[in-house]
């Protein structure tokens, strides 16, 4: 497959040479950590109330990416996937109505999650891209909340992506053909179908090299503020002007904490004279983008690297820019 051949030896590293993961996960506002297993066992499947068709479940979903990343990347290991669940919805068996809460045996209760993201890396496929490693990685969410449960069954939506975790802070970094947010399906195996076309499609070198150029274009501390000055008044404009300038979907808060780890972050923080360049800029953005929720934090992320780009092109080219200049 091209994804992989196209790829120089010297990034294929040995698998005692990866350095692991640390425990912080690649998304975090108010997720829980489950296991497949979990996933398999212990949760019910929701169904389409006017058919009783079911859903496809969140293991299926998983279990699906997980086997057919492998097949494409045959000569690798793919890492245990690394889920993350959100909105659990609680229930009961019908000989348990009527029952106290508190009395409630465990095999008497369900449980389903709303929302599920997941993501897994390939971690012998590293790249070193500005000083930092970033494994090879794969994933996808699905959220139950935006499909019509009280209808009969209709076409499933999902969101795929491939691309970068920064080893060094779980950060994903996800490219704009490296994500499929608008999969609609009726069956597995036309789900199966659509994760093997986004991992085809990926353009892993173009990516690497939009990245690796991010690092050679910094703002000064004086622009950094301007930056930032600009993020905040985009957050108040009405919808017309703001459709005149590159969207931005980070909010109020997440701003916030860009600026906060713009003077203290280990990893990405400002220089000694209070430049930045942008790949720390847009490992801020990532960095803050983890506190989305788990239905829009995909998209959240592609808009980071689209507007580090924007910017990026527009030091480079010396042009115009709403978020740089008066």
């Amino acid at each position: 497959m091209e994804l992989i051949t196209s790829n120089p030896l010297h990034n294929i590293v040995d698998e005692r040479d990866v350095i692991s993961s640390s425990n912080t996960s690649f998304i975090e506002a108010n997720t829980k950590e489950v296991t497949l297993e979990h996933l398999k066992k212990d949760c019910i499947i929701p169904v389409f109330a006017k058919d009783n068709e079911s859903t496809i479940s969140h293991y299926e979903f998983v279990q699906k990416t997980r086997e057919i990343a492998q097949d494409l990347f045959p000569e690798f290991n793919i890492s245990e996937p690394d889920i993350r669940t959100s909105h659990l919805i609680k229930g009961r068996i019908p000989s348990a109505i009527g029952k106290p809460a508190k009395e409630l045996k465990e095999h008497e209760k369900t449980l389903y999650y709303e929302r599920c993201a997941f993501a897994m890396e390939i971690p012998q496929v590293v790249e070193n891209v500005n000083g930092n490693r970033l494994a090879l990685t794969i994933g996808g969410v699905r959220a139950y909340n935006q499909e019509n449960l009280y209808s009969r069954k209709s076409p499933e939506k999902f969101k795929m992506f491939i691309g970068f975790k920064n080893m060094v802070c779980t950060n994903l970094c996800i490219s704009t053909d490296g994500l499929a947010d608008q999969i609609r399906v009726n069956s597995v195996d036309q789900l199966s179908e659509a994760v093997e076309n986004l991992l085809n499609q990926y353009d892993r070198m173009k990516h690497l090299g939009m990245m690796e150029r991010m690092s050679r274009y910094e703002l000064t501390q004086t622009q950094f503020a301007h930056f930032i000055g600009k993020l905040r008044m985009y957050q108040f404009m009405d919808k017309t002007e703001q459709k005149q300038y590159f969207p931005v979907s980070l909010n109020d808060s997440q701003i916030n904490t860009v600026v906060k780890n713009y003077y203290h972050d280990p990893n990405f923080s400002r220089k000694g004279d209070g430049s930045i360049n942008m790949w720390r800029i847009f490992n801020l953005f990532t960095e803050a983008n983890k506190s989305s929720y788990i239905d829009n934090n995909l998209e959240r992320n592609v808009n980071a690297y689209d507007l580090t780009n924007d910017l990026v092109n527009s030091l480079q080219n010396g042009t115009g820019n709403f978020f740089l200049h008066n």
